[in-house]
């Protein structure tokens, strides 16, 4: 059976079950990933099983990280700390740049705390802010929405960019890295957006029909602002430096690796000679070395080479794991690489972040153990749903690789072919941004469109950058048509105290621009930084 035709089966299940029939999102996929399997070549006898395995697979990568990512959300929301970040924005700015401070109140919070729950926590500042000033209600409101929604869709640990990081196997700390790097300039710029509207969209502020303001903490209740925001910064350093710390001891390694072959002999066996120089010829290396077959001579025959060769050879045997200078590993590059690994492994930050999330709780709201329980099991709950659904996206993309898509997409999208990688951008950015108006979660058409573009095996030769750039495409496209389907639509419309046509006037409009400006600003980058 053509796996393009496979593809089309599974695509129609999944937003069929999820629109038409309004089935939970988990159960749509994990259908579409059996019946996709069913499809697909291989033992009768197996094809129930490997999606079962392909589901335990996506969750020992993901599902660790979001159950503690739940737990520290919910810690920081109940013990102040959430609030006193907010406090120490609107602090440092002054009431002049409101805007700027619950901006980037919403774009730290959003990193580890979902974007309703941020948004329940900013609107009563936003509100009260409005009592003051007698004006830019709307504004305020957009602001929170501008800064909450960039980094939930593009920086894990939130679930949908923790899970398109996964599947297109980028490194976390990268992730992290340029999530930020395309979420502040598009936030940024998105204040610009909020402005616009504010003017063109003329709110005022309603009560909640007769319902009473919550009374706010004081200043006196709440936890210390280096201490509520250990917690947030705390996984996205450790995570970051381990970043750091590999990419500098392969760059130690090669280094060395490249002054052994210049002045010395090196011994290959002759198997691994001709792997390895099969792997070398498009690093660019000078004269004879571009021939396999001369190159694996080379290596075997153990000739000398000048540095202009060794370089682009060591790189590839470090990368590739064949061989690496054996006293490396006694380097200072190299051991700090060894401690990062652990510290920065994503499971232990955030495992150090939830304790110190619940300390802080314990601490600060004097709350006895049996309430911290309540609170975790709660949190876990909520992320228990989320850790089934982006697992069923693990699941229906693997059987997409099993049907063979890799294979048919790649006589689609030749390499030959002129701007193929501003091709593939506008298809995963515009699938996205199609599953998001049709069914109404962002994480859901995150999870779908990187399970989808995963399976069909896109080389970096054909993006012409890193896969990172991709993956923060998808993530803009999730942000483009919220409208009446979108829970998000819901929670602005009845706690900001708008009607549904000022909800579309403004949040559709705002998070469609956030889309579309990080899209622009993710093409940009991956041309002028390609990461290669």
């Amino acid at each position: 059976m053509s796996p393009l035709f496979i593809l089309g089966v599974g695509v129609v299940v999944v937003i069929g079950l999820i629109i038409v029939l309004r089935v939970n999102a988990f159960i749509a996929l994990i259908t579409a990933a059996i019946l996709v399997s069913l499809l697909s070549p291989g033992d009768m006898a197996d094809k129930i099983n490997r999606v079962a395995v392909a589901f335990g697979t996506a969750v020992g990568q993901i599902g660790i990280v979001i159950a503690l990512a739940a737990i520290i959300g919910k810690c920081l929301m109940d013990s102040g700390a959430a609030d006193r970040i907010v406090r120490s924005f609107l602090k440092l700015l002054g009431e002049k740049n409101a805007s700027w401070a619950l901006m980037g109140s919403g774009f730290v919070l959003s990193v580890p705390v979902f974007f309703d729950t941020v948004f329940y926590l900013l609107v009563p500042l936003a509100r009260s802010l409005h009592k003051r000033t007698h004006k830019n209600y709307m504004l305020y409101l957009m602001a929170i929405c501008a800064g909450a929604c960039i980094t939930h869709t593009l920086v894990p640990p939130t679930p949908g960019p923790l899970f398109i990081a996964s599947a297109f196997k980028i490194d976390l700390g990268l992730m992290i890295l340029m999530g930020f790097i395309v979420a502040l300039p598009t936030a940024t710029v998105t204040l610009l957006v909020c402005r616009v509207i504010n003017r063109l969209v003329s709110t005022p502020m309603r009560a909640y029909g007769g319902e009473p303001e919550p009374e706010p903490l004081t200043d006196a209740q709440l936890p210390p602002l280096w201490l509520s925001l250990l917690p947030v910064v705390l996984p996205i350093i450790l995570i970051s430096a381990n970043t750091i710390a590999q990419v500098a001891a392969k760059a130690d390694s090669v280094n060395l690796l490249t002054q052994r072959l210049v002045s010395t002999r090196i011994v290959v066996d002759a198997n691994d000679a001709r792997s390895l120089a099969s792997g070398l010829v498009n690093a660019n290396v000078p004269g004879d070395m571009n021939d396999t077959a001369s190159l694996a001579d080379l290596l075997v025959t153990k000739r000398l080479m000048a540095p202009e060769q060794a370089q682009p050879v060591a790189r590839q045997l470090v990368t590739t794991g064949v061989l690496a200078p054996a006293e490396s590993e006694g380097r200072p590059a190299q051991r700090a690489a060894n401690v990062a690994a652990v510290l920065g492994s994503p499971n232990l930050a955030l495992l150090l972040s939830a304790i110190i999330a619940m300390a802080l709780l314990v601490w600060k709201r004097k709350v006895p153990l049996k309430k911290l329980t309540e609170s975790v099991d709660s949190a876990l709950m909520s992320g228990g749903v989320i850790i089934l659904i982006t697992a069923g996206g693990g699941a229906f993309g693997a059987m997409l690789r099993v049907a063979g898509i890799q294979t048919a997409i790649e006589g689609l999208f030749s390499t030959g072919t002129q701007h193929v990688g501003i091709m593939i951008f506008l298809a995963a950015f515009a699938v996205t941004a199609m599953l998001k108006f049709a069914q109404g979660s962002s994480t859901v058409a995150m999870i779908t469109t990187s399970s989808m573009f995963a399976a069909m095996g896109i080389t970096t030769e054909m993006l012409g950058c890193h896969h990172v750039y991709l993956a923060l495409a998808i993530g803009g496209g999730s942000l483009v048509g919220s409208w009446m389907n979108d829970s998000g639509f819901w929670i602005v419309a009845r706690m900001g105290a708008i009607t549904e046509a000022e909800a579309l006037k403004s949040w559709s409009i705002l998070s469609a621009s956030l889309g579309i400006i990080s899209f622009g600003f993710t093409l940009l980058l991956s041309r002028l930084v390609p990461l290669l």
